[in-house]
């Protein structure tokens, strides 16, 4: 049994390291997100309880006394005096040993406590400086786009880009001053030329009541007016570059903010805005003016998206996007083409008293949830085509002023036309119902056009008036049929209707 002792010992120093081992790995394990900026320190360390250094100290006392015992009592009866005394003594040394590991190990963990206290406060040191810094350049950054001066504006949205780029926890709040920024009051140059100062008169001009020259400060408002919008457009553009997932190569983009960043951009003026392919996570754009084009093409819009009352003063393009939440465009003003095509709506949509001044193209567009255009004015082309509605759609009291097109459409749930105003020709043809589909007192002013229209479900036209022709060639009608009241061609009509022919 000599040799007990010398296998204890490795033994001993294995477990130490073990123990040590897991417990860097837990400490280094955590995950932090990658940025310039000092990461927080990583949890609380407790204090060390007074007991545990004199409970350690028997502890090591105990181990000791007990590996002494274990080992004298393993000292073999027979044999030489000698020999035995020689095996006594190797074994009072293990012993020894293995409370000199027992006392190493503890003293270990006291250094790696100590480690890391040492540690943590570096970090913490560290993550206060840094705090300090962004403090310092963000309260800087924000001053400049105080200036006066629009260079220093611009100097100042840029050093705010740079300090989100670098510090992921502060992109938010960097984000709504940013917003912030383009809520304030501005009224656009509307791209008025710049007056030219008038020549000053010669030396030396003997009439002094000459009228004084007009110098080159009468342009000072319109120049004002066009650095402004400089700055409005590189803020634009900020946003705009940190709101893309992909690059157009479908590549990760690495200056991707994250799908998290909220904009509030209520009553901002927004000019010629290009968030094609954006990230848009509950977006606010409540009575927005969008001056010029603005582009939301293949944009992602998660949760919420709000436009009540917002105008677009040209065309708004949002082919191909998709808003995964309500959408909410009641009291909307499109002076524009209004380009909804490919569009997909998983929740609610809703336009009430929206107003389309030119084309409104909702081609191919997917209603996955409740659409209601009650009371939308369409002064120009409305077009429909191919669309889905697989929830209820309400077109009720709306006006269309043009063309509205509505072929080849599917109405899955109840559609409502009640008192709907078509004053262009209206073009329903190979259109399915499969719900209700009410188009009770509304009003034809142009030609109507059923042809191989199918309505499974009940279908009235009760008080309709059509004063152009109304062509329900070859239409099926599965349920109930109600005509009563119907005005063809000026003559009120109670038969079974266009259904005879």
């Amino acid at each position: 049994m000599a040799s007990g002792g010398p296998v204890l010992v490795p033994v001993a120093v294995g477990l130490v390291a073990l123990v040590a081992g897991v417990l860097l790995w837990q400490r280094d394990g955590a995950k932090h997100e990658v940025s310039a900026a000092p990461t927080p320190p990583d949890r609380q360390v407790r204090p060390l309880r007074s007991w545990v250094i004199p409970v350690g100290v028997v502890l090591v006392g105990v181990v000791t006394w007990a590996a002494v015992t274990w080992l004298q009592g393993s000292v073999p009866t027979v044999g030489d005096q000698v020999e035995r005394a020689k095996v006594r003594i190797e074994s009072i040394r293990a012993a020894l040993t293995i409370g000199a590991a027992v006392t190493a190990a503890f003293a270990l963990l006291l250094a790696f406590r100590r480690q890391q206290l040492a540690e943590r406060t570096q970090q913490a040191t560290e993550y206060d400086a840094g705090e300090k810094r962004v403090t310092e350049l963000y309260v800087k950054a924000a001053d400049q786009l105080g200036s006066d001066k629009a260079p220093v504006r611009l100097a100042g949205l840029y050093a705010l880009e740079r300090l989100a780029q670098d510090n992921p926890i502060h992109r938010q709040s960097i984000v709504e001053v940013i917003c912030a920024y383009l809520r304030m009051p501005y009224t656009p140059p509307d791209d008025l030329p710049i007056p030219t100062p008038t020549t000053p008169p010669p030396a030396g001009d003997p009439d002094p009541t000459a009228p004084t020259a007009i110098t080159g400060d009468s342009d000072k408002p319109a120049v004002e007016l066009r650095e402004e919008r400089q700055v409005r457009l590189a803020a634009q553009r900020i946003l705009a570059r940190h709101l893309r997932p992909t690059t157009p190569e479908g590549d990760p983009h690495p200056l991707y903010w994250g799908p998290k960043v909220t904009l509030d951009l209520t009553e901002a003026v927004l000019i010629d805005l290009d968030l094609n392919r954006c990230y848009l996570h509950n977006t606010t754009f409540t009575k927005t003016h969008f001056t010029g084009d603005t582009r939301f093409a293949l944009a992602t819009f998660d949760g919420d998206a709000e436009f009540a009352g917002a105008r677009f003063s040209g065309d708004a393009w949002f082919l191909g996007a998709r808003f995964s939440g309500d959408a909410t465009f009641s009291g909307v003003t499109f002076s524009g083409h209004a380009m909804f095509d490919m569009v997909t709506f998983d929740g609610a949509a809703g336009f009430h008293t929206a107003t389309f001044n030119g084309y409104a193209q909702f081609i191919d567009a997917a209603f996955n949830g409740r659409a209601e255009f009650d009371t939308a004015t369409f002064n120009g082309y409305a077009g429909f085509d191919r669309a889905t509605f697989d929830g209820l759609a309400v077109f009720d009291r709306a006006t269309f002023d043009g063309y509205a097109g509505f072929v080849r459409m599917t109405f899955s749930g109840p559609a409502w036309f009640h008192t709907a105003t078509f004053s262009g020709d209206a073009g329903f043809g190979e259109a399915t119902f499969s719900g209700f589909a009410g188009f009770g007192e509304a009003t034809f002013r142009g030609d109507a056009w059923f042809a191989e229209a199918t309505f499974s479900g009940d279908a009235s036209f009760v008080g309709a008036a059509f004063s152009g022709d109304a062509k329900f060639d070859r239409a099926t009608f599965s349920g109930t049929a109600s005509f009563d009241g119907t005005t063809l061609g000026g003559v009120r009509y109670d038969g079974p209707g266009p259904t005879a022919k």
